[in-house]
């Protein structure tokens, strides 16, 4: 064999090798919402995991959330596996139904992840029969945010507002509405989100333990209703309908307060004339025995489907970026206001800075010690539809039905509906 033949056949191999290779490449397939947030934070994710992996390629799908979950659920009800992702974000809300509904779907993580690490409530609802499912992505943790200046003018210092019941709030928010004229809160009357704060709050959901309705004897239900109807109040509230209004009123100084998941800081600090006129402590609580100051609303995950031919390398990533790199959790916070549930990440240089909009205070560290306080609860796997039924009650109760015969007709309408 001559020189020339021997060196064509080095480069023929070699060209062989190389596309072997790349033809083996491990692309790792996403589908998220909403391009800003979720998507953006899982590419960069991706960026992170490539420099130590350049081998693994991502190709990260957006799609409107009704979008994303219409799809996903036909494919896996009908056992069509092959055009599914290798990873897919769930919202908190969903994640039971979805293991619930298609059991086996979905690749167990318990032995690849230390969950300890995690915000205990956020593991809770990730977990079906001793397995935990998923990779703990941002939370809801709630917080009220409120206007220093006005409450001040009210006669109100910090301290009066600290780990205060919701029966004060509404006090409170009386005698700020009285001396001030601005109400003390901008409230949607078709909205439950509160009535959830309020409620995961109280250590109860719409379920029990064990999946069965808990409507009727559901003291923080009952309770949470009660408030949101003393809310409603003029005294108290001004009524907000849609997000644009609801944020709105915040921006134009027309609301003193408002009590949501700390996803809505970006929101608060877009009315710059008011930096340094706003301040955060921990959320209202109920009344009854064993609520605590801190709650959550919103929130979602990342699962990896079982059939996915790269279901061990798509753990392997989630695990090197969202589940134990506290540098990428700096940087999802200051690019995108990302807090994750990773409890380390509290402790970064960037959960600690100091937020001149919010008077110097460290509003991220705050956030962080609330959200290990975060009661857990089932939220079962439907909970949109017990929301719908109860939203459809609020006009009732608002204008004075009896609370408890109203929990009780939804409750047989529920077990009718859902059985």
């Amino acid at each position: 064999m001559n020189k020339k033949m021997l060196k064509n056949m080095l480069v023929t191999s070699i060209g062989l090798a190389c596309f072997s290779n790349a033809a083996l490449a491990d692309e790792i397939t996403v589908w998220a919402w909403d391009p800003n947030f979720n998507v953006a934070i899982m590419e960069e994710a991706a960026k992170v995991y490539m420099k130590d992996h350049p081998e693994t390629t991502f190709n990260v799908v957006d799609f409107a959330k009704a979008d994303l979950e219409q799809k996903l659920h036909t494919m896996l009800a009908s056992g069509v596996t092959s055009s599914l992702p290798d990873v897919v974000l769930i919202e908190d809300y969903n994640a039971q139904k979805y293991l619930q509904s298609y059991p086996g779907s979905f690749a167990p993580m318990t032995k690849d992840v230390d969950y300890k690490n995690f915000a205990p409530y956020k593991v809770n609802l990730m977990t079906l029969n001793g397995e935990v499912y998923g990779l703990p992505f941002d939370t809801g943790v709630t917080g009220m945010y409120y206007r220093t200046d006005l409450l001040e003018k009210a006669g109100f210092t910090a301290k009066d507002l600290e780990n205060i019941t919701w029966e004060r709030f509404i006090e409170i928010g009386k005698q700020v509405k009285a001396k001030t004229g601005v109400a003390m809160l901008g409230m949607n009357p078709d909205d439950l989100g509160l009535v959830r704060v309020m409620m995961q709050s109280g250590g109860e959901w719409y379920f029990n333990k064990d999946g069965s309705l808990n409507i009727t004897n559901n003291e923080s239900l009952i309770e949470a209703l009660k408030v949101f109807k003393e809310l409603m109040s003029p005294e108290v509230s001004r009524p907000t309908i849609g997000w644009s209004e609801w944020v709105g009123s915040l921006n134009r100084g027309q609301v003193a307060s408002i009590v949501t998941g700390v996803w809505i800081t970006p929101s608060v600090e877009a009315g710059k004339d008011q930096a340094g006129e706003w301040a955060v402590t921990a959320t209202p609580r109920l009344q009854k025995a064993g609520a605590v100051n801190a709650s959550n609303l919103g929130g979602s995950s990342w699962y990896v489907l079982n059939s996915s031919k790269e279901k061990q390398e798509a753990i392997k990533f989630l695990n090197a970026t969202f589940g134990s790199n506290v540098p990428f959790y700096e940087t999802i916070l200051k690019e995108r206001g990302a807090v994750g549930s990773y409890m380390p990440s509290g402790q970064s240089a960037a959960y600690q800075y100091s937020n001149e909009f919010f008077g110097g205070q460290k509003i991220y560290a705050n956030f962080t010690d609330w959200l290990g306080q975060i009661p857990e609860v089932n939220y079962g796997i439907y909970t949109y539809e017990v929301d719908a039924a109860l939203s459809s009650m609020l006009p009732a109760i608002v204008q004075g039905a009896p609370i408890e015969k109203v929990l009780g007709d939804v409750q047989q309408q529920l077990e009718f509906q859902l059985r």
